[in-house]
């Protein structure tokens, strides 16, 4: 048995874990846990590993997971065929009916004297965006935000049997839609409906592919997604000049989100699997072992990234590793991208200033790397009378 170098539950990690993370990145930089196996958190250690998949598998589950979930060459076919969708043109077409979302929910929040932006906005904004691109109905958002707070709260527990309770649910809501679809006899020609006409191998998909790209597409890029939006508008509410100058221009708010999202990510770690014996940072890792790769650390090393705990907008991102690296880098990134702008640009609209209200943050608990509550104040006080007086005035 091995010798265990840290704990990432330990109460000493989860109160301040990106210090800990940092001090691991210098102290011991491929660290052994219980939980996770190894971990690597230098920038080229989790680049060299995330690359090589001669070495590192991503095979990491026995759950059918399409495409994150394959080695090559599957991975390169079922990749190819899902890309198509996050082209520009689709993009595109899509970004008018994110943006009704943004201001939809935000309207009534801002003139509120409070609101919590996670629970309030950035959660539904995440599940309905998602519903909205894949062509869902709108209510299965509802549904899609609790399987979200349950498949999290049952990873955070490590409860296997609340975990595969989540994932038959969810195979059965989509096994219902993609028979909705058929018994109808028109596919349609919006994102689930053309991928449901996708082939690979001179095939269609399969309902079990299927189920795996929508699990992907949905539970886990809800998650992701809404801890984003929390992270950056608690950036931007800690830092007035930063958001005056997103107000003052607005062709920054995309490198502000990469810059922001460097510093804190939304996603702690992704997981590989050794093929082979193979030595990372002068420890040995022995074939079938895990290792994590320590997104969140890799993207604070100060060996990579000068003065690497501060926001700058002028920063080369290339370096960065927001969206992973190598052929599985996230082919979902342009859709997050666009979305997460709509979102920035909403909040700076609706909000004269994006301010917390004291006490306001409460960190979401490991393995998540965002916020649980982020309450924002809405309109001041003066605002709201004024608003009263007006639908007063209306009702006589």
């Amino acid at each position: 048995m091995r010798e265990r170098d840290w704990d990432p539950r330990a109460v000493e990690v989860t109160r301040d874990q990106r210090g800990c993370l940092d001090a691991l990145r210098s102290r011991c930089p491929v660290a052994y846990s219980d939980e996770l196996q190894w971990s690597v958190f230098r920038h080229a250690d989790v680049v060299r590993v995330a690359e090589d998949h001669e070495t590192f598998s991503n095979v990491v589950s026995a759950h059918h997971n399409v495409p994150n979930g394959m080695d090559p060459p599957e991975h390169g076919v079922y990749r190819a065929a899902i890309e198509v969708f996050f082209a520009d043109e689709h993009l595109g077409a899509f970004e008018p009916a994110c943006r009704e979302i943004a201001s939809r929910l935000l309207a009534p929040l801002a003139r509120q004297p409070m609101f919590d932006c996670v629970e309030q906005f950035a959660v539904p904004f995440a599940a309905r965006c998602q519903c909205a691109f894949l062509g869902w109905p709108e209510p299965i958002a509802e549904r899609l935000q609790q399987w979200t707070a349950r498949n999290q709260s049952a990873t955070r527990e490590r409860d296997r049997q609340a975990l595969a309770e989540v994932a038959r649910e969810l195979t059965e809501m989509v096994g219902a839609l993609l028979e909705a679809r058929r018994a109808s006899t028109d596919l349609c020609d919006d994102v689930t409906g053309t991928l449901m006409r996708t082939e690979v191998y001179g095939r269609r998909l399969e309902d079990v592919e299927l189920t795996s790209i929508f699990r992907n597409w949905t539970m886990g890029e809800v998650g992701s997604l809404a801890a984003s939006v929390g992270i950056i508008a608690h950036a931007l509410a800690l830092d007035s000049t930063l958001q005056s100058r997103l107000r003052d221009d607005q062709t920054l708010i995309a490198s502000a989100i990469d810059e922001i999202l460097r510093v804190r990510g939304p996603l702690l770690f992704n997981r590989r699997v050794a093929k082979r014996d193979v030595v990372v940072g002068r420890r040995r890792i022995a074939a079938g072992e895990r290792v994590a790769l320590m997104w969140s650390a890799a993207n604070r090393d100060d060996a990579v990234f000068d003065a690497a705990d501060e926001i700058r907008l002028d920063r080369d991102q290339q370096s960065s590793l927001l969206w992973g690296t190598g052929i599985h880098v996230c082919p979902g990134a342009p859709l997050a991208r666009l979305e997460l702008r709509v979102a920035v640009e909403a909040l700076l609209a609706a909000l004269p200033r994006i301010t917390l209200v004291e006490d306001a943050a409460t960190d979401e608990p490991y393995p998540g790397n965002g916020f649980a509550e982020l309450r924002l104040a809405g309109a001041p006080a003066s605002d709201q009378r004024a608003t009263l007086s007006l639908h007063e005035e209306g009702d006589q």
